[in-house]
């Protein structure tokens, strides 16, 4: 197969084949979930010179949570995750994020695309050109949406620049994955099939004419590889072709973890039959800006029992050896309270944590200052987060480009250092 989705050879050897990104859309507070200060503790109800997003910050505030040590690596992990406390020792955690905007959609965009901004290719399209997928009746980018819809829309998996063959493909978790991929029942598989085989050779004959139509030969591409996916989506999709043991495994079961599971379980599945990038959204905002308590609490319920089994799920299939996970939402959260028990959006320090594929489980990398607000210690940058993601998947950041309107383009455009010490 020579289409824009062939598999294609990295740089070097790779680490991993797919990845699945768990993300926790709205921004969870790192204090409250994997990081701990004890100091904010000591120092809670203390007025601070820390400004805040939305003006009017309080007092210093303690984590509502209390925290247990898990794992032969003694990670703390507060007493809303106790299922995903499990798995710390596959983890590496990196606790000194930090990003550029502190409003929702331009972080979106950042931790993305790596830019601040709409209409550039994100990671998951720049490692779908680089790659490729491994199975041609589907995509190789699939996104399993926030079912309230994400902020910032469709430019979250956009393609940008890039051909947009790689841009992700959202998929919806009941009934058919994509609107109108069934074919209408007037028309038959080998009408269809004629149908864009005639297409096919008129666009052939018009692109001569006119090479500079490149993006018209985009849309054909994707025509294809809809007339693909007719049978194999849908099949991927059919959870319930999946065990009860399994159902119950991803918390299925379970009102209030139903729909992530879902999502978590259609993820392994998309991973196993060859799909190369899956980003699965968190449903809701993790944004407490008040009732910081109640927000956490409905969303660690609702992604704790999916993500250990998720995990516990690749690995017992073989499929974690080969799998980048990564969790984490666009930015953290402050250290001071807002409207008495909330936290402020913070872009100066936050966490993401990666499992699996070429990750050294059990580590802790980078730290923010003794409260929590800013990454002091080995800061990592966005860019430098893509950089990792890309060498573990065996592409140099560095050499994957892209020519476009007179120059060329890469990924981490700014600057971005893979993270060595947290690689196995």
């Amino acid at each position: 197969s020579h289409g824009p989705l062939a598999p294609r050879m990295g740089h070097f050897p790779a680490k991993a084949k797919s990845v699945i990104w768990l993300f926790m859309e709205g921004a969870p507070s790192a204090v409250d979930t994997f990081d701990p200060k004890p100091e904010l503790t000591r120092r809670h109800g203390e007025m601070t010179d820390i400004k805040a997003f939305f003006g009017n910050p309080g007092p210093l505030m303690k984590s509502p949570f209390s925290f247990k040590q898990y794992g032969q690596c003694g990670q703390a992990v507060c007493d809303r995750y106790t299922n995903v406390a499990q798995h710390v020792d596959k983890m590496a955690f990196i606790k000194s994020c930090y990003s550029e905007s502190n409003d929702h959609v331009p972080a979106i965009y950042q931790i993305n695309s790596g830019l601040a901004r709409p209409g550039f290719p994100t990671a998951g399209a720049w490692i779908t050109y680089g790659l490729g997928s491994e199975n041609q009746n589907l995509p190789g980018y699939v996104v399993l949406g926030n079912t309230k819809g994400a902020k910032g829309g469709p430019h979250n998996w956009g393609a940008g620049f890039l051909p947009s063959a790689y841009q992700g493909t959202l998929f919806r978790t009941q009934g058919s994955p994509i609107l109108n991929l069934k074919r209408s029942a007037n028309v038959t598989q080998s009408d269809q099939r004629s149908q864009l085989d005639l297409l096919a050779q008129l666009n052939a004959e018009y692109l001569q004419r006119y090479p500079e139509e490149a993006p018209f030969a985009d849309r054909l591409d994707s025509f294809e590889l809809a007339f693909r996916m007719q049978t194999e989506a849908t099949d991927v999709v059919d959870l319930s072709r999946e065990t009860e043991e399994t159902h119950r495994l991803y918390g299925i079961d379970q009102e209030q973890s139903r729909s992530y599971g879902s999502k978590c379980l259609m993820a392994r599945r998309l991973v196993e039959s060859g799909v190369r990038f899956v980003q699965v959204y968190s449903d809701g905002e993790w944004d407490a800006h008040s009732k910081l308590t109640e927000n956490h609490t409905q969303h660690c319920a609702a992604t704790d029992i999916p993500i250990a089994g998720l995990l516990t799920d690749l690995e017992q299939r073989g499929l974690l050896d080969s799998t980048l996970v990564i969790w984490g939402g666009e930015f953290g959260r402050m250290p001071v309270s807002q409207d008495g028990d909330g936290r402020d959006h913070n872009p100066n320090g936050f966490l993401q944590w990666m499992a699996g594929a070429g990750i050294r489980g059990g580590t802790s990398y980078g730290a923010t200052d003794d409260i929590g607000y800013a990454a002091v210690e080995n800061r990592v940058s966005v860019n430098d987060l893509h950089a990792t993601l890309l060498h573990l998947l065996g592409l140099d950041h560095e050499r994957l480009t892209y020519f476009h309107n007179g120059r060329s383009y890469r990924l981490t455009d700014v600057a971005g250092d893979v993270i060595k010490a947290i690689l196995s």
